[in-house]
C-alpha cells in the first residue's frame, strides 16, 4: 500500500521530556491532522515502520494508534492499515490556516507601517535611486579575498563571537581611508561597522532620540530616514530646501519651537536633489547645532563619485564632536556585502555598540575581513577608479538621453556628482508615473521623497547601474509616459 505521507514527527518526539512518548506521538499526529498536513483518508505508516523511524518501541506506537482510534482521529481498514478517519471534516487549506492564524493572534504587536516594503525583482527596467553596477566588480577577486579571509580566520580562531563594533581590521582600514581621503581624523576606536548605511542610521537615531523628540530633515529627503524616526517615536520636522541646501533660518526657528535632538543631512550630494551644501551654509548649520545642542547625522553615501571638481570635505571634519558620520562600502564595492559604518566620538560608538549587541552582536567577521583585505590591497581604490570612469561615461550618456527624449517635458541640472539625476516634469507627475509603470518601468514614487506636501516634485533617476541599452530603453519609456 502506497503511503505518501512523509514521517516528520522525530523533531517533536523528545524522550527527555516529562510527557510520555506515546502521548507525544498522539499530540504530534493530532497537530498534523488539525493543520491539514494529514488529510482525511490518508494512510499512516504501520506501527513497525513508525517505531523504526522514531527509534521507539513498537508497543509505544501501537498504544498511540489505539488511543487515537478510540478518540475518532484514526480508523482501521483491516489489512489495508491505519488511516486518518474519513468522517473528519475537510481540513483548511494552508492559506486559510495562515489567514486564521493572523486573525487569531493572542498578543499585541506593532502593525507594519503603511509604507510598502522595497522588494527586489519584478519585470521591466528598474530606474533605481543611484545604485552602483554590481556587474563591474570582478567576482574572481572577491572570491579570492573571501577565501583568504576564511583561511586566516580559521588559523587565528576568529570564527567566534566578536566585538559588536565590528572587525578591528576593517575598523582600522576604514579609519585610515577616512584620514587619507576625506580629511577625517578618526582612529579605529571611532568606528562601528553596521549592516549597511541604513542600519547605521537607525542605530544612530536609537542613541540620540526618545519618543517625542524631534528630528529635522529637509523637505525632500531619504524616506527610510523619515520612517526610522517615526518607528522610534520621534517627530519629523521638515525644513525648506533651496539650491544652496537646507534653509538655516528655518532650521534655527524649528530648534526654538521643538525639542530637536538631531538633524539628518546628506550634504555632499543632497538626497534626492543632488545639490551640495555649500561651505558657508555648512558652517551656519554647525553653529545652530552647537547653539541648541543638536547632533548632526551626516550621511555621506557616495563621496567617491564626484565628476566636476574636488569633493567638499565632510562636515565631520569641521566639527567631529557635533557630527555622527555615516558611510557605506556599498557604492564602492557591492550593495550585497551589506557593510556600512559609523564614525563618531568614542563614547557615542560605545553606546551604539551596546545597541548592536542586542540585535547583531555576531556581525559578519568573514565579510568584514574580506572588505578589509580589499581595502589594504588597493583593490578598492583600483575598482573605484575603474567604476568612476564607467559612471562618468554613463552620466554623460544619460544626460544626453534626457535632453533628447524629454525636451519640452522635463528639466534637470547636470549634477556635479553622485549616481543619479533629479528630474522635474511638466504636467501631472502622478499620471506620468502611472503610465511609466504600465510601460514596464520600476522606480521610487516622487511622493516617497517628500517630507511635506509643499515640497518640490520630481523623480530621482539613477544612471550608474544601467548599461547604454538599458538606459536608452528606460528613458524612451519614461519620455513616452511624459508625452
Amino acid at each position: 500500500m502506497l503511503r505518501p505521507w512523509q514521517i516528520s514527527l522525530g523533531a517533536r518526539i523528545d524522550p527527555a521530556r516529562d510527557t510520555p512518548i506515546y502521548m507525544q506521538i498522539i499530540h504530534a499526529l493530532i497537530r498534523d491532522i488539525e493543520t491539514g498536513r494529514l488529510a482525511s483518508g490518508t494512510y499512516l505508516p504501520s506501527s513497525r515502520e513508525l517505531a523504526a523511524a522514531l527509534e521507539v518501541n513498537r508497543k509505544t506506537v501501537v498504544l498511540a494508534y489505539e488511543d487515537l482510534i478510540a478518540q475518532g482521529w484514526l480508523s482501521t481498514e483491516g489489512t489495508r492499515g491505519t488511516v486518518v478517519s474519513r468522517s473528519l471534516p475537510t481540513p483548511p487549506t494552508p492559506t486559510a490556516v495562515a489567514e486564521a492564524m493572523a486573525e487569531d493572534t493572542h498578543y499585541r504587536f506593532a502593525p507594519p507601517p503603511e509604507r510598502p516594503l522595497a522588494l527586489p525583482g519584478g519585470g521591466g527596467i528598474k530606474l533605481d535611486e543611484g545604485a552602483p553596477d554590481g556587474r563591474l566588480f570582478p567576482a574572481d577577486q572577491l572570491a579570492r579575498a573571501y577565501r583568504s579571509a576564511v583561511q586566516r580566520a580559521s588559523r587565528t580562531n576568529r570564527m567566534q563571537y566578536r566585538d559588536p563594533r565590528g572587525s578591528p581590521r576593517l575598523c582600522e582600514q576604514i579609519a585610515e581611508m577616512l584620514r587619507s581621503q576625506r580629511g577625517l581624523n578618526f582612529t579605529g576606536a571611532n568606528i562601528c561597522i553596521t549592516r549597511g548605511s541604513q542600519n547605521g542610521l537607525f542605530l544612530a537615531l536609537q542613541v540620540l532620540i526618545q519618543p517625542g523628540d524631534a528630528v529635522i530633515v529637509e523637505e525632500l529627503t531619504y524616506e527610510p530616514a523619515v520612517a526610522a524616526i517615526q518607528a522610534l517615536g520621534g517627530k519629523v520636522i521638515p525644513v525648506r530646501l533651496d539650491e544652496g541646501g537646507i534653509d538655516v533660518v528655518e532650521m534655527e526657528a524649528a530648534c526654538r519651537r521643538h525639542a530637536v535632538r538631531a538633524v539628518f543631512l546628506t550634504p555632499h550630494h543632497q538626497f534626492p536633489t543632488t545639490v551640495a551644501l555649500r561651505p558657508e551654509r555648512r558652517l551656519q548649520v554647525l553653529e545652530v547645532a552647537r547653539q541648541f545642542g543638536v547632533a548632526i547625522i551626516e550621511d555621506d553615501y557616495d563621496h567617491e563619485f564626484h565628476f566636476q571638481s574636488q569633493p567638499l570635505l565632510p562636515m565631520a571634519g569641521y566639527a567631529p564632536g557635533q557630527v555622527i558620520y555615516l558611510g557605506s562600502m556599498s557604492k564602492l564595492l557591492l550593495p550585497a556585502l551589506r557593510i556600512g559604518y559609523l564614525a563618531a566620538p568614542e563614547p557615542v560608538i560605545e553606546a551604539i555598540a551596546h545597541r548592536v549587541s542586542l540585535t547583531d552582536g555576531m556581525g559578519n567577521t568573514i565579510t568584514e575581513d574580506t572588505c578589509a583585505d580589499l581595502i589594504a590591497s588597493g583593490e578598492v581604490r583600483r575598482h573605484a577608479r575603474k567604476a568612476w570612469r564607467a559612471y562618468a561615461e554613463r552620466r554623460e550618456h544619460f544626460a544626453e538621453l534626457l535632453r533628447r527624449e524629454l525636451a519640452g517635458h522635463a528639466e534637470f541640472t547636470m549634477p556635479d556628482g553622485g549616481l543619479a539625476f533629479w528630474v522635474r516634469f511638466d504636467g501631472d507627475l502622478d499620471s506620468i508615473e502611472s503610465r511609466a509603470r504600465e510601460a514596464g518601468l520600476r522606480f521610487a514614487s516622487h511622493r516617497s521623497f517628500m517630507a511635506r506636501d509643499t515640497a518640490q516634485k520630481g523623480l530621482r533617476l539613477g544612471f550608474a547601474s544601467l548599461d547604454e541599452d538599458e538606459a536608452e530603453r528606460a528613458v524612451a519609456a519614461l519620455a513616452k509616459a511624459a508625452r
